[in-house]
């Protein structure tokens, strides 16, 4: 056992006898109920019967009795590949001091079976923690009963009309939110002082007691606190009370008491008692490993257990805590307990000084010991030992084919960048872009701020004041960024794709510093000497990197360019693979196309080579590893007189996010502002001010850089990399009215009710010149080989229709063509689908025999207009008379091209396809230039977008709109 090991650690080689031999005792004593316990993420429950624990069926997760007590280990999965344990008593009000006292010894035997690290928390009835209360959201519902208390479970054999208070009208009042349960109905009150978030998260409450106790079906009414009599509900719920009467005022009792505001208390735990620790300030230095202390923070009692205390000096810590809890005038206070070493970051804020970082090699080493005693008890403790984090390459979850405008800041003013130079950047300068994308059913587009390191704070206040104006115009609904040089997101790289940093500005505001401070100008010059570093996952993901042109900013895992004047070198690193090697030769073709390069092995260079660099010297070889994204955390956010109080809210759902405030999603190296509709807007422009203010004061103590992208993400135009962290429903976000009201209607109607999807919003044009940019204007990732060239700014459908028109043997893109999922795929069918390249050929083929143009070109009323359509031939009524489904189901090409004759016989004009587009040598004239669709054959209609006239005017005009611009035709 870990008392006799010849390795002992640190802790145990100065640890007394008798207390090693007591935490090998509690080790060997350990509670058969909790052997294999915390090895899996998921939540554990134990009932305390007879002194012992007995497991809680899945089943019965939740359901708590007011005459037990229970353990409670939440195990939760990092992304680090390590388990995190949460362990939780909870007393029922009910419960024997017997039982209560055996779930807190239990507790600490649970904790030293999962290694000594777990925080534990003291629950008591009607005052849980948030943490305790997130494992059963939305809410528990204690039943009366116990095993040992004397109490019988209720077993209702029908539903009793309950309140959840002392059913009376003196338990009801202004303040607060109450729920009445009757058998046909549930009647949730709103007192008049409540606010809209309460009655909102009240009625998830509801929705629980809809769900558990009716079997979903039954009547949810809202009573507003003064509504009297107003309507048949409010009458009908008053009068389950014998009628109204005026509420009385809130009586205060004791868990209604608050906590003033004290500096905190730290005691040291001498023979059982605390005893008062003198100090000026709070710092860790007075904390000893060799003794227990509490620390009284009024609202909770923390007890901090010294790593080499023993089981019986802890037992006695939490008794005195306990005795603390229970002083005269005292409200209920939360008890956690906390190990040396694994302190939590609300206790660590308490002290004025604690340091950033802290030794857990001890930890690691007990923890070790601890699943070599259980394995040799024949347990499985592949759950108590740190797993590897698996490796993965981020995703930019975000569309990559979409538009891009990219405007350098220059002074007061910007500029717009050609697409040639748009993916170039400077350290010195500032930049603004906007990318537009297909959303799921609008034009989404996010706005960025980009910072060189070398950028001066005038432009970087410029470009923030810029890029706000463009998201005002934009009506508020961008996603807007906030990015420093070195700290880019994967959303940012995958959008350019290939990015390129030169070193020095060219912008008025950089050249007036570097006058003023009599800096020389190191700004990069194509003949000029420079170095640069190519990294990046793959052809979507691409950069190269300026750095100073010396051996040591070399690096064995990289590959380079290296070049002066007409010279032009490429250095590749040992630890490098073909696709390293691969974006090297790219990017050399955007860097230097013209120029041949010498490649260069590392460890077989020639002399010149190093004479560019001033001579060899030793370089790493450690590839660079950005900030890896950690287990996100959701906090409401309060900023007021440039103050910010920040909540956490654990294990977060998206109905956690209120229209009315703003929230921070924090992922370490993204934070996330999101501000909800109902905010007002002059409160809207703090956004900013509230992802830096996060920043600076790093409440979770992660070491959070200050120039981490911060994304300000407005409710309705939630981009998808940020819907990723929540089980996300579009619906939710894009209804009406304030949280109370909108899950109102969701408990309601049972289902989220199905709005009208919002259409398109116009791209907006900056520098005189539309958003949507002609040929010459979009984004290009070219590679080395000039017939590999991908051309942004293709819409999917643009993509769905060139798809049928171009040999996939053809295709020799720089990066793999996007996937294209069925526009509309209600309209077309597997067989339409395999037609359609035959379609194609058969409609270029009877292109030049189109009916004759008639002499009045002015186009005839489309169907449903008062004139009358010409009669169809007989041999088409059959078909006719079926639906459209089942008609395109039946589609070959020979009925394709008699439903094209029969509906071109209406009197509608007709023109072959290649007339009718913007971009013609020999256009159409004198046609009404915005229906060009309504001049083409029905066949050809047909062929072109797999649908018949009627099927595309029964569109929104937004997809008609989009439809027809991918046909060139407008």
């Amino acid at each position: 056992d870990i008392s006799t090991s010849r390795n002992k650690p640190k802790w145990a080689e100065s640890t007394p006898l008798k207390e090693k031999r007591d935490m090998a005792v509690s080790m060997r004593d350990l509670d058969e109920a909790f052997q294999g316990a915390g090895q899996k993420a998921g939540i554990e429950i134990w009932r305390i019967e007879n002194f012992r624990p007995v497991p809680v069926p899945k089943s019965s997760h939740g359901k708590f009795f007011t005459g037990d007590s229970y353990v409670i280990l939440k195990t939760t999965a990092l992304k680090s590949g390590a388990l995190r344990h949460d362990v939780h008593y909870w007393i029922g009000k009910d419960t024997s001091q017997d039982e209560a006292g055996t779930a807190a010894i239990k507790t600490v035997e649970l904790d030293a079976a999962l290694g000594g690290r777990a925080v534990q928390y003291r629950e008591l009835q009607g005052h849980e923690t948030e943490k305790f209360l997130s494992y059963f959201k939305p809410c528990i519902i204690p039943q009366e009963g116990g095993i040992s208390s004397g109490f019988k479970h209720v077993e209702a054999e029908e539903h009793q009309t309950r309140l959840y208070v002392p059913f009376a009208r003196s338990s009801l009042n202004h303040d607060d939110i109450f729920i009445l349960d009757t058998k046909s109905k549930i009647f949730q009150f709103n007192g008049s002082n409540s606010s809209i978030q309460e009655r909102a998260k009240a009625l998830e409450v509801v929705q629980y007691i809809k769900d558990t106790y009716h079997d979903g079906k039954c009547e949810v009414a809202a009573i507003e606190d003064g509504r009297l009599m107003s309507d048949a509900e409010t009458g009908e719920f008053w009068g389950f009370f014998g009628g109204f009467a005026p509420l009385p005022r809130k009586v205060a009792n004791e868990d209604d008491k608050t906590v003033e505001a004290s500096p905190a208390k730290l005691l040291r735990i001498e023979k059982g008692q605390g005893e008062s620790v003198q100090a000026d300030t709070l710092t860790r230095e007075l904390l000893d490993t060799n003794k227990c202390f509490l620390l009284d923070c009024g609202s909770e009692i923390y007890v901090w257990m010294g790593r080499t205390t023993s089981l019986d000096e802890r037992k006695s810590a939490s008794t005195a805590a306990e005795d603390l809890s229970r002083g005269s005038d005292r409200p209920k206070s939360h008890i956690i307990r906390v190990i040396e070493g694994f302190e939590t970051v609300t206790f660590q804020s308490k002290f004025d000084s604690w340091p950033l970082t802290i030794d857990v090699t001890v930890s690691e080493d007990g923890r070790g010991k601890v699943a070599a005693l259980l394995k040799r008890q024949g347990l499985n403790v592949k759950g108590l030992l740190k797993a590897a984090p698996a490796k993965e390459e981020p995703q930019p979850y975000i569309d990559c084919t979409g538009n891009l405008q990219v405007w350098r800041v220059n002074g007061e003013q910007k500029s717009l960048l050609s697409s040639s130079e748009q993916s170039k950047f400077y350290s010195g300068d500032c930049y603004i872009f906007q990318y537009s994308y297909p959303g799921e059913d609008k034009e989404e587009y996010l706005v960025g701020t980009w910072f060189g390191k070398q950028s001066v704070q005038e432009e970087r206040t410029e470009a923030i004041s810029l890029a706000n104006k463009m998201v005002e115009s934009l009506k508020g609904q961008a996603v807007q960024a906030r990015i420093f040089e070195g700290n880019e997101p994967i959303q940012l790289f995958s959008i350019f794709q290939s990015f390129i940093v030169f070193k020095g500005g060219v912008s008025s505001g950089y050249k007036n510093y570097i006058l003023e401070k009599e800096i020389a100008d190191t700004t990069y010059t194509e003949d000029g000497l420079a170095l640069f570093r190519v990294q990046g996952s793959g052809p979507d993901n691409m950069q190269a990197i300026q750095v100073e042109p010396v051996a040591s900013s070399l690096n064995s895992s990289y590959c380079y360019i290296l070049h002066s004047g007409s010279t032009v070198f490429t250095w590749s690193g040992n630890l490098t693979t073909t696709e390293d090697q691969e974006l090297l030769e790219r990017q050399l073709d955007l860097i230097k196309p013209d120029l041949q390069s010498k490649p260069q092995k590392e460890g077989s260079e020639i002399e010149q080579f190093w004479d560019l660099l001033g001579g060899k010297c030793e370089y790493p070889s450690q590839k660079i590893v950005k900030e890896a994204e950690s287990d996100p955390h959701l906090f409401s956010c309060t900023y007021l007189k440039d103050t910010l109080k920040v909540t956490e809210i654990y294990n977060f759902s998206q109905d956690d996010l209120m229209t009315e405030d703003t929230f921070i999603l924090d992922c370490h190296s993204d934070i996330f502002v999101w501000v909800g509709q109902q905010i007002l807007s002059k409160n809207r422009m703090q956004a900013l001010s509230i992802g830096e203010k996060f920043l600076q004061h790093d409440f979770l103590r992660e070491k959070l850089s200050q120039e981490a992208p911060i994304f300000i993400i407005t409710e309705g135009s939630e981009p998808p990399f940020f819907t990723r962290f929540f089980s996300w429903d579009s619906a939710k976000s894009a209804m009406h009215g304030n949280s109370f009201q909108r899950k109102l209607a969701i408990v309601k109607n049972g289902v989220t009710p199905t709005l009208d999807k919002p259409k398109r919003r116009t791209p907006v044009s900056y520098g005189g010149r539309s958003s949507v940019p002609d040929k010459s204007q979009r984004s290009r990732s070219m590679s080395f080989s000039p017939d590999r060239v991908r051309v942004r700014g293709r819409s999917p459908a643009f993509n769905a229709l060139a798809a049928t028109f171009e040999s996939p043997n053809s295709r020799n893109l720089s990066t793999p063509p996007p996937v294209v999922r069925k526009l509309y795929p209600k309209s077309v069918t597997p067989d339409s689908a395999k037609l359609a390249s035959r379609s194609a050929a058969i409609s270029a083929l009877t292109a030049g025999f189109e009916q004759p143009t008639p002499e009045n070109n002015v186009p005839r009323p489309l169907k449903g207009s008062p004139e009358s359509p010409k009669p169809k031939p007989e041999s088409n009524s059959k078909g006719n008379s079926n639906s459209m489904s089942s008609r395109i189901e039946a589609l070959t090409i020979q009925e394709d091209v008699k439903e094209g004759e029969a509906e071109d016989e209406e009197g509608l004009p007709t023109y072959p396809y290649e007339r009718l587009k913007t971009t013609s040598t020999d256009p159409v004239t004198e046609i009404d230039v915005t229906k060009r669709e309504t001049y083409l054959s029905s066949g050809e209609f047909r062929e072109k977008l797999g649908m018949t006239k009627d099927a595309f005017y029964k569109l929104p005009k937004w997809k008609q709109s989009k439809m027809k611009m991918a046909l060139q035709l407008f």
